[in-house]
């Protein structure tokens, strides 16, 4: 949690380091949850507001609200009240930012999971602490990005107090995804639909009839639209034809296995 003692790091500087993005992201996102929201968001506006323009600012001020309201308009990119990690890496001035690095990599999420695959080797949908240096070199080259082994090292460090809070050495799909423009994140468009492993087991069995173990793309798309229609989310054909390439690229030769599908769906991958 942050300490509220302590002034607002970074915020001043004209750019900030990838070690510096994480303390300001660390500092506002005091609960652990992922976004800066509420309190925070309010926190975090007022001082950005301080250290851009040297003075105070004073939150009840009918002005500083219409400006907050500017401000997430212009960068709040999926319109839910509260700043993402990829959200905020648009807001903080910086050319070393290293989340920008993915923006200019990933032109579909699709890639960003061709990537992943590669790297996760055994299903799991986790990767293990010591790949981490060659997947994001792999992200890092695909971005036309020149780095060396300091900076490589620097962002493999920034990641893993990014993400591997239980110090087990391992890193989570839906937890690197926060890396993505939201926009590009289909694994957000899941978190209202998450299943239990009860419900998944009982899903994909149904639309495995022959119990190979795997599924193909029709079937998942029948999986998908039935999952949509079941949780009352209106079926858009266009996005849905986007998650479906996204997740078909962890498929192996468009056999989509259990363990894959799994990583996307379910609360918490089985291990």
């Amino acid at each position: 949690m942050a300490n509220k003692a302590q002034q607002p790091p970074h915020l001043h500087l004209a750019e900030v380091t990838a070690s510096q993005f994480l303390d300001i992201w660390k500092h506002f996102d005091a609960d652990g949850n992922g976004f800066i929201e509420g309190k925070e968001l309010e926190n975090f506006f007022r001082e950005l507001e301080t250290a851009r323009r040297g003075a105070g600012v004073d939150p009840s001020n009918p002005i500083f609200r219409e400006k907050m309201k500017e401000f997430m308009q212009k960068f709040d990119k999926n319109k839910d009240g509260r700043i993402e990690m990829s959200e905020l890496a648009q807001i903080l001035p910086t050319e070393e930012n290293f989340l920008l690095c993915f923006r200019e990599f990933v032109s579909s999420s699709a890639e960003f999971m061709a990537a992943w695959r590669r790297y996760d080797t055994d299903r799991s949908g986790y990767i293990e602490a010591n790949e981490l240096k060659g997947f994001l070199s792999d992200l890092l080259e695909k971005a036309n990005r020149h780095y060396d082994d300091k900076k490589l090292q620097e962002y493999t460090q920034t990641i893993l107090r990014m993400f591997d809070l239980n110090g087990d050495g391992k890193l989570g799909l839906s937890e690197m995804a926060r890396l993505l423009p939201v926009q590009e994140n289909f694994l957000l468009k899941f978190q209202g639909v998450k299943l239990t492993t009860e419900q998944f087991n009982a899903i994909f069995m149904f639309y495995d009839k022959d119990g190979n173990g795997y599924i193909d793309e029709l079937e998942l798309d029948a999986l998908l639209r039935d999952l949509y229609q079941t949780n009352k989310k209106e079926v858009d054909v266009k996005n849905l034809a986007g998650y479906k390439q996204s997740i078909m690229t962890l498929s192996d030769g468009g056999k989509l296995y259990r363990s894959e599908l799994e990583i996307v769906l379910c609360r918490e991958p089985i291990v």
